[in-house]
């Protein structure tokens, strides 16, 4: 198995857990355990935007979050810098996923996005600097286990969340 193999593994595991919420109800998706605490709607919104905030431009292609009309039907703005990151207590509070089927919608269509992409992808190709600020340089292939990283964190967030809302468990 190449590197190419494994993210593509790793990309498809991540669709598997957001799917494994997708039988949430609204109330349980918008409310936070504590207050400042991210709800489970907030958690899966920004790993689907990062996985597609971050592999759109390696790949050259706009982001679907608006290119695809995605933030319009979710209720946002068409914002592409509005991923989460550094987000305020309020500015979490406020992503409200009224309809979690579009949300899985819009994570499907990146996903299938970036596991195209990736298939075409060669070993050597991971290694192209994008960020040479740092030390060492980001490379693609670093940027990609970061999002990997990032959405197995947040997922993994929704579902203990889940469980403290006693929500019943997936599957």
């Amino acid at each position: 198995m190449d590197a190419t193999d494994l993210l593509v593994d790793a990309v498809e595991r991540i669709r598997e857990l957001m799917h494994q919420h997708g039988d949430l109800d609204t109330a349980v998706t918008q409310r936070q355990p504590a207050k400042g605490s991210n709800s489970i709607g907030w958690l899966l919104w920004h790993t689907a935007r990062v996985q597609d905030a971050q592999v759109a431009p390696l790949i050259g292609e706009p982001q679907l979050w608006v290119a695809e009309d995605f933030a319009r039907r979710l209720g946002f703005d068409p914002d592409e810098n509005d991923t989460g990151y550094a987000h305020t207590v309020a500015q979490a509070a406020a992503v409200l996923i009224d309809d979690l089927s579009v949300l899985l919608e819009y994570h499907d269509a990146v996903t299938g996005r970036t596991i195209e992409w990736l298939r075409s992808c060669e070993d050597a190709d991971l290694d192209r600097v994008i960020d040479p600020r740092f030390d060492p340089p980001v490379t693609v292939g670093v940027r990609l286990v970061s999002i990997v990283a990032d959405s197995l964190e947040h997922l993994g967030q929704a579902g203990y969340v889940r469980g403290l809302l006693g929500a019943p468990p997936p599957g």
